[in-house]
């Protein structure tokens, strides 16, 4: 599977890390930065995994911050993304469920590595339910 990812300076070290997993996992990991801990402008970064996540260059994106509020908000101005700050299990899986979000979102500051994976893996491996309700309000909010 092809996966965006990107961050900014605070999310940086993070960002390595689940790139690091990803590959080792078989995935293709598309790393839009940054590349240091130096300081950087968030919404850069989101934007641009959430770009490819719309085209459909990869089926999922990974946007990492300190709070993850930041990169949601940016992410979610990207026609077509529905980023997700996941602060736990039943949000990473409701989001697929029910919003069939495609970004998934993490504060460095709040989360370690161990537990964004967990989230990440449940936020992948969760499919969207479709149906009538959901398709409609997804209609709805793509036409925001």
């Amino acid at each position: 599977m092809i996966i965006s990812i990107g961050s900014d300076h605070r999310g940086f070290e993070l960002k390595e890390r689940i790139k690091e997993y990803l590959i080792r996992k078989n995935h293709k990991a598309i790393d839009f930065g940054t590349d240091s801990n130096a300081s950087v402008d968030y919404p850069d970064f989101s934007r641009k995994v959430g770009e490819s996540v719309a085209k459909g260059e990869s089926k999922f994106g990974i946007v990492i911050c300190g709070s993850g509020i930041g990169v949601s908000i940016a992410a979610n101005k990207v026609k077509g993304v529905r980023a997700v700050n996941a602060t736990n299990s039943d949000m990473a899986e409701m989001s697929r469920k029910h919003n069939n979000a495609n970004v998934i979102c993490f504060g460095a500051d709040f989360i370690d590595f161990d537990t964004a994976v967990k989230y990440f893996e449940i936020f992948v491996n969760t499919d969207f339910e479709g149906g009538e309700r959901h398709n409609r309000r997804i209609e709805k909010i793509n036409n925001i």
